[in-house]
Formats: structure tokens, sequence, C-alpha cells
């Protein structure tokens, strides 16, 4: 756990954030800011910052992060009518938070990435 890491104080429940789903390797949350009406943040509960940073040890929570996602995404019935699954890997790509965390976001018509 780093300290300073708001995702860390999340999952210590250090920090109340609604939890929408947990799984052996992470938790799933509300985005404060969300991009769509349905905007998930899937966290893993190590502090990792970049899929760089993972080895054979920790590997295992991608898998984790990527089931979860499903598995929410079919309870709000995004397996119906799509979703967009989003990891931003630092400063360049946006990521704001320096904990590694996936974006499940959906629930109305997205725009088109480049």
């Amino acid at each position: 756990m780093e300290k300073s890491c708001v995702f860390c104080s999340i999952v210590a429940d250090e920090e109340k954030s609604e939890i929408i789903g947990r799984g052996d390797g992470c938790i799933a949350i509300k985005d404060l800011f969300p991009v769509a009406k349905i905007h998930i943040l899937i966290i893993p509960r190590e502090h990792l910052l970049y899929l760089s940073d993972l080895d054979k040890q920790n590997m295992f929570v991608v898998k984790c992060m990527y089931e979860l996602a499903v598995e929410i995404a079919k309870g709000y019935g995004l397996d119906q009518s799509g979703y967009r699954l989003v990891i931003n890997q630092k400063d360049h790509a946006g990521q704001q938070v320096p904990h590694l965390h996936l974006h499940l976001i959906g629930g109305e018509t997205l725009g088109v990435m480049a």
C-alpha cells in the first residue's frame, strides 16, 4: 500500500467510495468524474503503477480486472448494448491516478476513439 495513493486508501477502507464489485485481486468503484452514464474503475488491491511493472507473481491482476469488468458489464446489461474497457498508462495517455486501473465505460453511445 502506498500511503499517498487515493486508490490504496479506498482498498484499505480508509477512504469511502461506492464499491460496485470485488474480485480476488481487485475492487470496482464508481468513477467520481464519469465520462458516460456508466463509468466504473476496476482497481488492483496491490499498489501497481503500470502494466509494464507486472511480473509473473502479479500478472493475475489483469485477469481479475478483466473478469470483474465483464461481470459488472453483464450486471448493467452492457453486454447487450456495448461498452469500452480502457487502461491509461502515464501522463500522455491521461492517467490521473498513479495506480493501475481499468475503466469500464458505457450506458450510452460512445464516440469513436482515434
